[in-house]
């Protein structure tokens, strides 16, 4: 089975339709599926629920596809640096729910492990426990919190080999490999295509189980949020 497309457009023809819920790893500008999301916003579907860690800046990521008014709904948890977001958010243009980091990550890495649901501490007491199950465990209370299962998984990786075997850079692998685990399809774009057997097993970091297209992304442009300088000292 050839799981290798020539471009992002090829890897999703026939994965977008209005409505789905889509998981995209990422965190930050590190790691994000940036030909993927662009091929999204380029086929036009709309009405769109993302799961990811953040929804990008103004102009990259999900970002794109806020400007567009694709994004109907954002599972997320960390949003400070969007303002088009912000915007969308304060005039009720966009459905958000907020989630701790870390419950993000549990909820995606449940949903590809077909766990439906798990009670944690993480927001007992606060508004993130509103409306949500309560039930004691050893004395304490605890949220239930549900598994997310997604239409489609967008991730970048650093490398893959042809039967899909991904490896992650560092920060890249906080979000990519859950987000990949819980989608029902998962399109990896990747730096760099590989041949089989040439990665270390045990550095494998997703499965090619996971993993039924891939798309080569190369080269990328480093893209940096915030970019702090200081005089150079004279000798």
């Amino acid at each position: 089975m050839n799981k290798i497309y020539p471009s992002a457009d090829a890897a999703l023809d026939g994965l977008l339709e209005d409505g789905l819920l889509i998981a995209a790893g990422g965190f930050g500008l590190c790691g994000i599926p940036e030909r993927l999301l662009d091929a999204v916003r380029d086929s036009g579907v709309k009405n769109l629920t993302f799961a990811s860690n953040n929804a990008g800046i103004d102009n990259e990521g999900i970002g794109k596809l806020l400007r567009t008014k694709q994004v109907a709904k954002m599972i997320s948890s960390y949003v400070g640096e969007n303002k088009e977001f912000e915007r969308q958010f304060l005039s009720g243009e966009l459905e958000v729910e907020f989630c701790p980091q870390g419950t993000l990550a549990e909820r995606m890495r449940a949903g590809g492990a077909g766990i439906p649901g798990f009670y944690t501490r993480t927001g007992v007491g606060t508004q993130v426990a509103e409306g949500k199950e309560v039930k004691q465990f050893r004395g304490e209370d605890y949220i239930l919190e549900e598994g997310i299962f997604a239409d489609l998984s967008l991730v970048k990786a650093w490398k893959a080999d042809e039967t899909g075997n991904v490896v992650f850079r560092k920060t890249a692998r906080n979000f990519n490999v859950p987000a990949a685990t819980c989608g029902k399809v998962c399109v990896v774009e990747v730096e760099e295509i590989v041949p089989t057997g040439s990665l270390d097993p045990d550095g494998i970091h997703l499965p090619g189980v996971f993993v039924q297209r891939l798309v080569l992304g190369a080269p990328y442009d480093k893209k940096i949020e915030f970019t702090t300088t200081r005089e150079r000292e004279t000798a």
